[in-house]
């Protein structure tokens, strides 16, 4: 048996083409006008495709992600879907970060924090010292001076290393940056020096897992 997974329906009023999946709080009804929709295509998944899923590859390090203080809760969901996404293995969530019982970080990480282990910690120093001492290699994303842009750092795998990323505003807790192994940048070219930090830590995570 096939299931839908989602349908393109177009206003007949205004025109409005929107997609409608299973389960979404659109109706059928236009989400613009509310005038009477029709469907314009479908997609479906057979069981055949489901089967032939491949499975996750086995992970040879361990790599995690640590937020202390991130304070957007958008971002946060951001960065647990895009953390599962490129094979992280786990996301520290520290300080005021906001956690997956808020429904902004959820709306956001579309259902990653069921699929990479997460938690939450008060004290972002303590947990880098703790896993400093048990071998981990901890990283900054940061500016600033004794900062290496990423794509000059010396490219070395690691068995079990920590990303960190800080507040939007305030950057990395300078303890934190004390405990660091390595800083690294994200090279701008634009008036702008700095990246959404969600997105920031997209681009860091790429270049780290392919370094």
């Amino acid at each position: 048996m096939s299931d839908l997974l989602f349908e393109i329906r177009v206003c007949e009023s205004c025109g409005l083409r929107y997609p409608l999946q299973k389960g979404h709080s659109f109706g059928e009804r236009c989400p613009h006008c509310l005038g009477k929709t029709r469907v314009a295509a479908g997609k479906v998944i057979h069981e055949e495709e489901r089967a032939n899923e491949k499975p996750a590859k086995k992970r040879k390090a361990f790599h995690a992600v640590l937020l202390d203080n991130t304070r957007g809760a958008c971002n946060v969901g951001s960065i647990l879907r895009s953390a599962d996404g490129f094979g992280f293995d786990h996301v520290y969530l520290c300080g005021i970060t906001p956690a997956p019982d808020n429904e902004a970080v959820t709306k956001t990480s579309l259902g990653a924090e069921n699929m990479i282990p997460w938690s939450t910690h008060k004290d972002a120093v303590k947990l880098a010292a703790g896993l400093k001492k048990e071998g981990w290699r901890i990283i900054a994303l940061e500016e600033g001076k004794g900062v290496k842009e990423i794509d000059k750092r010396l490219k070395t795998r690691f068995e079990k290393s920590a990303l960190i990323l800080g507040s939007e505003v305030t950057g990395v807790d300078p303890d934190l940056l004390a405990l660091c192994d390595e800083m690294i940048s994200i090279p701008m070219r634009g008036q702008k020096r700095s990246l959404n930090v969600a997105i920031a830590f997209s681009v860091a995570a790429f270049a780290l897992k392919n370094s």
